[in-house]
């Protein structure tokens, strides 16, 4: 057994005394419970994918040299308390706070505060194939991956404990925003060293140790996440006392948790029960349109799906209407780019598919396909703002292909094996989805859809590399030409359109219930659930 699934199995143990602690930090003055739901799959963003991950381990526990400020995509100072950025663009100098101190746990006693030597491992374990720590958990790095840092860091240097440089191959004009993004949350290289001495790498995975505002306590998998307030944080302090994610995957346990107070705050509600939820008193509901996109890729190394004609007939064959209508209650938008329109460089000349039956018959025929065919459909366990219900969004796609002769088996799993066996390509098409991470189209584009994305085993559910496409995205991000980036964003979605790797479904708008008494909670456009200054009114 590896180390990783024997410390796994160890978060189980004592799981009583994790129940009564919750319990008595449920009514503990300043204590938030957050109905979070679903598990994470680990608790380092390097190696995390999924919303959840990123919300218990990004936000409460790490920093990132620079931070988008709460509620903006605008950039600001966090570990590093300023940069300078060469002229010709490819060399980035930060200068590190002298006053960040690490979190401790029973295992790991810091000895120092951050320094250079953590940004560096920090980066240096994705990037080097060869590093210690590289294939730790896995080794699954798929934002760093999928952006092309591999080959875009050429090097990484200490000036001294407080300065560091990034030395570029190539301009990027989305650096600095990239480096905002939850992967790039930094790791203590002393935590690293010392759990590598131990004999147990793995823990820096599964028992983080940050800079943050909260300090992680304990993990009783698939029930509760417990933190504290972190007294010796150097940003501002959090106002909260304790913080404990209640998981809870079933919607309408967490609403009924909101409505008897067992949670203050609950993601991803039925969209069905919005006005029901506006009409309490009790509870405040607070909504924005969603950086996101809910789609259906296709993976194009599994015939029939590499045919251009077999995709385009499966997206004519959808009504995206009546899903939005039936799925969404109305609280989206159908989808024709991969961005949303609130998004600089949207082209909206380009026009969607319409919805027509006999059309993707035709197509389906002159594909040499006329009986139909069969393939694996497969649908999220959990929700997500941009597919708050896959099995019904799945059954409607099913219904709507069997009409033209094409059988939809429809799949499902618990969410991390869901995952892990998407990232291996076992699907034929697979419902996913995405929430921006920094405010850039880069962050769509060449996250998900991008030549480096099926390279590096990432999110490229499509497995689509082409060159046309990707050769825009390259010149896009070497651009420091804004408007010249906008021209070739929107041929990127006119390449995409007709290559059709994906049926684009919908933009979703976004929900946040919250009990009375939370006070100071900014919905974030980049999705993630920031407590950091919430208080509770008593």
């Amino acid at each position: 057994m590896s180390n990783l699934r024997k410390y796994k199995r160890k978060f189980l143990l004592g799981a009583g005394l994790i129940t009564m602690l919750a319990s008595a930090q449920l009514h503990a003055a300043g204590t938030l419970v957050y109905c979070a739901e679903a598990s994470p799959e680990i608790f380092n963003p390097q190696l995390a994918t999924s919303g959840i991950s990123m919300d218990a381990s990004a936000v409460p526990v790490y920093n990132r040299l620079v931070e988008f400020k709460l509620g903006t995509t605008e950039i600001e100072p966090a570990l590093a308390k300023s940069w300078d950025i060469g002229q010709d663009g490819l060399t980035y100098t930060f200068h590190l706070r002298d006053d960040v101190k690490w979190h401790s746990n029973k295992e790991f006693k810091p000895t120092r505060n951050l320094n250079a030597d953590d940004v560096i491992f920090t980066f240096m374990r994705q990037k080097d194939k060869n590093h210690p720590y590289h294939k730790v958990s896995g080794g699954q790095y798929e934002y760093f991956g999928s952006m092309g840092f591999p080959d875009l860091i050429k090097e990484i240097k200490k000036i001294d404990d407080h300065t560091v440089v990034f030395e570029l191959n190539h301009p990027e004009a989305p650096f600095l925003a990239d480096l905002a993004m939850s992967f790039a949350s930094i790791l203590s290289a002393e935590y690293a060293d010392t759990m590598l001495k131990n004999g147990t790498p793995e823990k820096i995975d599964l028992v983080p140790v940050g800079t943050g505002p909260f300090t992680f306590v304990q993990y009783q998998k698939d029930s509760r996440i417990l933190y504290k307030a972190n007294p010796d944080y150097f940003g501002p302090k959090a106002q909260l006392d304790r913080l404990v994610f209640s998981i809870t995957p079933d919607p309408t346990i967490r609403y009924a948790k909101l409505q008897k107070g067992e949670c203050h705050a609950m993601p991803y509600p039925n969209v069905a029960d919005i006005e029901r939820m506006k009409s309490d008193n009790n509870i405040v509901v607070k909504e924005m349109a969603g950086v996101n996109i809910g789609y259906l890729a296709y993976n194009m190394d599994k015939p029939p799906l590499d045919k251009l004609q077999v995709r385009q007939a499966l997206n004519m064959a959808v009504n995206k209407d009546a899903i939005i209508k039936a799925v969404f209650q109305g609280a989206a938008e159908p989808a024709k780019n991969f961005i949303p329109p609130s998004m600089w460089s949207y082209n909206d000349e380009v026009k969607d598919y319409p919805y027509d039956p006999a059309q993707a018959k035709e197509l389906l025929k002159s594909a040499g396909l006329e009986k139909g065919f069969t393939i694996s459909l497969w649908a999220m366990p959990v929700q997500r703002p941009y597919n708050p219900n896959a099995r019904r969004m799945a059954e409607m796609i099913q219904a709507d292909w069997a009409k033209i002769g094409v059988t939809a088996k429809i799949v499902s799993y618990e969410w991390g094996e869901y995952l892990s066996r998407i990232r291996d390509g076992e699907h034929d098409a697979v419902l996913m989805g995405w929430t921006g991470d920094n405010g850039d189209p880069d962050n769509f584009y060449s996250v998900l859809m991008s030549c480096d994305a099926v390279k590096a085993g990432g999110p490229n559910y499509s497995h689509w590399c082409y060159k046309p496409f990707d050769d825009l995205l390259q010149q896009a991000r070497i651009e420091s030409n804004h408007e010249k980036r906008v021209e070739l964003y929107k041929q990127a979605q006119v390449e995409m359109r007709e290559q059709a790797p994906a049926l684009m479904i919908a933009h979703s708008m976004v929900y946040m219930p919250l009990r009375k008494e939370v006070k100071g909670y900014i919905m974030a456009p980049l999705s993630l659930h920031n407590f950091n200054q919430v208080t509770l009114e008593k």
